[in-house]
């Protein structure tokens, strides 16, 4: 675990960029956001927290606060996961609300909100997915603890990507409506391969089923758009997803 001594610190940078593209999305219109949306926003910042914490406790001489921690965490990823999946009901709700007033909508037309909703599905499953592999591998220290970081990377492009895309927009705003809303998805995208497959060359994990996991979520999403027109998803997700 001694390589894993300084990863608290590299953790803060996907933590800042998380931070960084759910600001204004969340600080800017802070009183009318819905409980659900306040409550996915700190149980995410919160595992963020808890992925630079709980790795200084464990190369820090604190083996037993991290264990204590740990189990807080279990409860904590739980509530990451199924406050996402919850908040699904919001994207039918706005395919609905584009459909009815499309000036008001500009260039987010129904089909960007059914593809992000099919994308959140297969996000968080990967989430749960790698959160359950870093238990069954808690004896293994090594694996445990890239399954965890694994997860920054798999849940890190709602926020990344709204903050990037709101920036996008602001500045072809004079090409409204036909603004090309996916181009600053892309670049997220690749902003988090970068990083994903950074911080696995740093640690040796380029071949880990972790970094796998994470690189194919991400590659996944760059299929938004494709997935978000498509009938067959559509009937799916509003038949699934109710309020």
């Amino acid at each position: 675990m001694s390589k894993y001594k300084d990863v608290h610190k590299w953790m803060l940078i996907p933590m800042l960029f998380m931070q960084f593209g759910i600001f204004e999305d969340y600080w800017g219109d802070f009183t009318d956001n819905a409980w659900a949306v306040h409550i996915h926003y700190w149980t995410g910042t919160i595992w963020y927290l808890y992925l630079i914490i709980q790795p200084y406790y464990a190369t820090h001489g604190q083996l037993e606060r991290h264990r204590t921690n740990g189990i807080v965490g279990i409860f904590l990823a739980g509530g990451v996961c199924l406050t996402a999946l919850a908040m699904m009901h919001r994207d039918i709700v706005n395919t609905e609300e584009a459909l009815a007033a499309p000036g008001q909508f500009g260039p987010f037309q129904p089909w960007f909100f059914f593809g992000v909703a099919a994308v959140e599905i297969v996000m968080m499953s990967a989430f749960a997915v790698a959160v359950i592999k870093s238990i069954t591998n808690r004896k293994s220290l090594d694996d445990h603890a890239w399954w965890l970081i694994s997860t920054v990377f798999i849940i890190m492009m709602p926020a990344l990507g709204r903050g990037i895309q709101n920036t996008y927009v602001r500045l072809h705003f004079e090409e409204w409506p036909n603004v090309d809303i996916m181009a600053p998805l892309y670049l997220t995208q690749a902003i988090i391969a970068v990083m994903l497959l950074a911080a696995a060359w740093k640690y040796g994990k380029l071949r880990h089923a972790g970094t796998y996991l994470a690189l194919g979520v991400n590659v996944f999403i760059l299929f938004l758009e494709p997935l978000g027109r498509s009938e067959a998803v559509q009937h799916f997700l509003k038949s699934a997803v109710k309020g």
